[in-house]
């Protein structure tokens, strides 16, 4: 299929393990083009000063994006406004627990050498983006400090749900721009199509790592 230059933004604005990868293969099988995910981590730090005009530039580079930091709060709003025809996707999980043991899970296996929950010490070592990025998006995204343990599950599941509820409630007057799906669902696939206009290319959602 021919690449088509669209003029709908598409943000899947959930939060990390909750699908997103999957929704990004799913856009990518509309043809369309999927930002530069790195890139777009490396926007953590404008996201933190607040400085949105480097983000609404760099969604100028493609038609749909996902995770940091279209994931955090306030970025929704700001994009809402700078494309008003952009729409939006927000990814739950079936419980903030089975998102967090799944959070947990992934970050083990990624910076605790798959055998214990990461530590300061190992967040501030990994070089994900730059060495000590994840150990940023603790402090800056979800206002943990180096005195609590770095995947405190009431902080963390606070973040989620409040991130959640705030999606929801700013969209609660205008649901045609928000769709809000669970990939563990099939028929959530059928839903995701109809919202982006896409014909079912299956029956349900294609995997993407799974945990």
């Amino acid at each position: 299929m021919l690449f088509k230059s669209r003029q709908t933004k598409i943000f899947c604005i959930g939060q990390n393990k909750t699908g997103t990868t999957t929704i990004e293969t799913v856009l990518k099988s509309f043809n369309y083009r999927l930002g530069n995910q790195v890139k777009g981590e490396w926007l953590l730090n404008s996201w933190y000063e607040r400085d949105f005009k480097k983000i609404i530039k760099f969604c100028k580079t493609a038609e749909a994006f996902q995770d940091v930091p279209f994931s955090l709060p306030y970025t929704y709003q700001h994009l809402d406004v700078a494309f008003p025809k952009a729409k939006f996707i927000l990814t739950e999980r079936d419980s903030d627990e089975q998102w967090y043991q799944s959070m947990v899970k992934f970050h083990t296996k990624l910076f605790g050498n798959g055998n214990h929950t990461p530590t300061w010490e190992d967040l501030k070592l990994a070089r994900y983006r730059y060495e000590g990025y994840m150990a940023d998006v603790r402090r800056k995204v979800h206002s943990i400090t180096e005195g609590e343990e770095p995947y405190d599950a009431i902080k963390l599941k606070h973040f989620y749900n409040t991130h959640n509820a705030s999606v929801k409630n700013y969209f609660k007057s205008r649901p045609e721009k928000l769709l809000i799906i669970n990939v563990a669902n099939a028929k959530d696939y059928g839903k995701l199509c109809a919202f982006l206009n896409q014909p079912k290319q299956g029956d349900d959602f294609p995997w993407e790592n799974r945990t």
